[in-house]
């Protein structure tokens, strides 16, 4: 038996209804991915917070669903961790995470530099200079989230400017996980990552100069893991000095 096309045309309009639906649910669920992803990286949402599923889903207007699925990438990408009967909280990088990280990023960061002098043009490379002038600035006379946010972009951009888009995930993944052990290690408290290294390490990129580039980034990145104090308990001390300043 054939169906009648009024019956045809109402399956493909509820077909349709499902696919935007899910399209919909999508899109808040990567809103929520991005929402969090960026409070834990500007600091926000510290080590060890919990994540408020009901929360979520009530600010953002879906169902808990949802929110599991934009939670379930963020713990694929090691930035929260379900603890069991407890819930969902921003991960604790260990000791040892921390110590593979910042090996990793060396490795990566020195890797880009190479495909940097190769393949960035003039261009770019001037619009990267703007960047590290803007950054400058604003140590100086910005407020601390600008700060934060010009910091980790720096390091995003050139890598963007590698033309390997591979790599420059991998780079933007490891630096947000960094955001969380700086969090628990660091000890001595500063709020730039260098803003005159970027500056001398786009100069030797414009004279392709990779030996003096790896160089001032060795030095750079050096500097950031001077930082930190990767002993144990000094993760725990740190988040109890922080409960300390904020209730005293």
């Amino acid at each position: 038996m054939k169906k009648s096309r009024g019956t045809s045309n109402k399956a493909t309009s509820a077909a349709n209804k499902a696919i935007n639906s899910a399209d919909s649910h999508d899109d808040v669920s990567e809103r929520i991915r991005m929402t969090l992803a960026a409070a834990i990286g500007e600091g926000a949402l510290t080590p060890g917070t919990k994540i408020l599923e009901e929360a979520i889903a009530e600010h953002f207007g879906v169902s808990r669903t949802v929110v599991r699925g934009a939670l379930g990438v963020l713990e694929s990408d090691h930035l929260l961790e379900r603890k069991r009967n407890r819930g969902t909280f921003v991960a604790e990088p260990s000791i040892e995470q921390a110590r593979n990280l910042f090996e990793a990023r060396r490795r990566i960061e020195s890797l880009l530099l190479e495909f940097v002098i190769a393949r960035a043009t003039p261009e770019q490379l001037n619009a990267l200079e703007i960047l590290a002038d803007e950054e400058e600035q604003t140590h100086h006379h910005g407020d601390e989230k600008s700060k934060t946010v010009l910091s980790g972009k720096f390091h995003i951009v050139l890598a963007e400017l590698a033309g390997n888009p591979v790599l420059t995930e991998m780079l933007a993944k490891i630096v947000a996980r960094l955001s969380l052990v700086m969090s628990l290690y660091e000890e001595k408290r500063k709020d730039d990552c260098g803003a005159d290294h970027h500056r001398m390490i786009v100069t030797a990129l414009k004279a392709k100069d990779l030996i003096k580039a790896r160089e001032l980034m060795d030095h750079h990145l050096a500097d950031i893991e001077g930082r930190v104090r990767l002993t144990e308990g000094h993760g725990d001390r740190n988040s109890f000095l922080s409960v300390l300043e904020n209730f005293s």
